[in-house]
């Protein structure tokens, strides 16, 4: 207690040079407790609503379905086998079926996929209900990307050109009748969301099916036949990939602040040895031992990182709480850009593991670049030390 209390008098007694390093080593901890948290944030936001519009409890995929090969779409479609039938007649799955087609808005050729699903459906936050419409015009829904690339609005009708099971092409006018917001953009971009039945129709596949989407609070059900069941870990998993290497690449700016407070501490502790070797004389020369003399410094140098902690929390903790309750705003390029689930705000997210696995790294690292320097102090000799020299 003796040493803490040395310690810290000889660290406040340097005055402005302790309190920049000080201040230094909070940034590190709350800039690095800032961006992890923004990257939870993310993390959490985009499966949340990846789950609410795309996967939901798992998907039951057709044996040829492959979502990375548009080939395989012409032969990814068939009847469902009576277990996966049941559970659509419970409303625990809700089947989508996948085409590729071309549409004309305005003149201009673009390709889309069309994709049908049940307008009563509950599972996922799709607004299905809305293509209920009546009229001849098949009824679509698409998202707010999809509308800005294709400049459609509500109301707007164009021609759409699909090819059918036995390779006949078709063609018949549709009319967007909802635009989505959504954040994830693998349900928005270049798709159709049409009524299944009317699709079924138009590609002459009657209770087809590509896949199939479960409810995330019932079990998925057995016996599907060949249909290979994807759950939410699998689903997701390209997402974990990414906040992955958001991660490992948000380290090296980690590493730069904290490198730059650790190396102001190691200078600090080298020229606090240097000018007071009378000091670490006169201690020895009263009875102290070389290794209480390293504690000693060893702790004046550790509690950079204590004090550091203290600051940090002063003036990290009101901005870190005001970035939880108000977001981080994205711009509309990088969220449209990110090709996965991305909301225009973020919120960050910090733990209680977060938050003390920090401190503590910082903590340990600050100790032991404390003690780098005090090694010196081991070879001095007492008298040589009291006349100002070094051994």
């Amino acid at each position: 207690m003796m040493a803490v209390k040395l310690a810290l008098r000889n660290l406040l007694g340097a005055g402005l040079r302790s309190w920049l390093n000080v201040f230094v080593l909070s940034l590190s901890f709350v800039v690095i407790i800032w961006f992890q948290g923004i990257l939870e944030g993310w993390n959490r936001q985009a499966r949340r609503d990846t789950i609410a519009w795309e996967i939901g409890g798992g998907q039951f995929w057709h044996p040829a379905y492959d979502p990375y090969d548009p080939f395989t779409l012409d032969q990814a479609h068939g009847i469902l086998p009576p277990p996966l039938r049941e559970g659509v007649l419970r409303g625990e799955l809700t089947p989508i079926l996948v085409a590729q087609a071309s549409i004309y808005p305005a003149g201009r050729m673009q390709s889309a996929l069309l994709k049908g699903i049940d307008p009563e459906q509950r599972i996922l936050k799709i607004p299905s209900a809305l293509l209920q419409s009546e009229g001849p015009e098949i009824p679509a829904i698409i998202g707010r990307r999809m509308a800005t690339s294709c400049r459609l609005t509500v109301g707007d009708v164009f021609t759409v050109r699909w090819r059918d099971r036995n390779g006949t092409f078709d063609a018949q006018e549709a009319k967007i009748v909802h635009i989505m917001k959504t954040d994830v953009a693998s349900i928005d971009n270049g798709q159709l969301w049409v009524p299944l039945e009317r699709l079924r129709e138009m590609l002459d596949m009657p209770e087809e099916a590509t896949l199939l989407v479960a409810d995330p609070t019932t079990p998925p059900p057995a016996g599907a036949l060949g249909w290979e069941f994807k759950n939410q870990d699998l689903l997701l998993q390209d997402i974990e990939a990414l906040i992955r290497t958001k991660s490992a690449g948000s380290s090296v700016l980690y590493l730069v602040l904290l490198a730059l407070a650790l190396l102001a501490i190691f200078d600090t502790q080298v020229l606090s040895i240097f000018r007071r070797r009378k000091e670490i004389g006169t201690l020895m020369a009263l009875g102290m031992t070389r290794r209480q003399v390293v504690g000693l410094f060893t702790v004046e140098g550790a509690m950079h990182g204590v004090l550091a902690a203290v600051v940090g929390a002063v003036y990290g903790i009101p901005l870190l709480l005001y970035f939880a309750s108000k977001g981080l705003g994205m711009p509309k390029e990088v969220a449209d850009s990110m090709g996965m689930a991305i909301a225009d705000r973020i919120y960050p997210a910090y733990s209680a593991g977060l938050v003390v696995g920090t401190t503590l790294l910082v903590l340990i690292a600050v100790t032991v670049v404390s003690f780098l320097p005090t090694r010196q102090i081991a070879k001095m000799r007492p008298t040589e030390a009291l006349r100002g020299r070094t051994s």
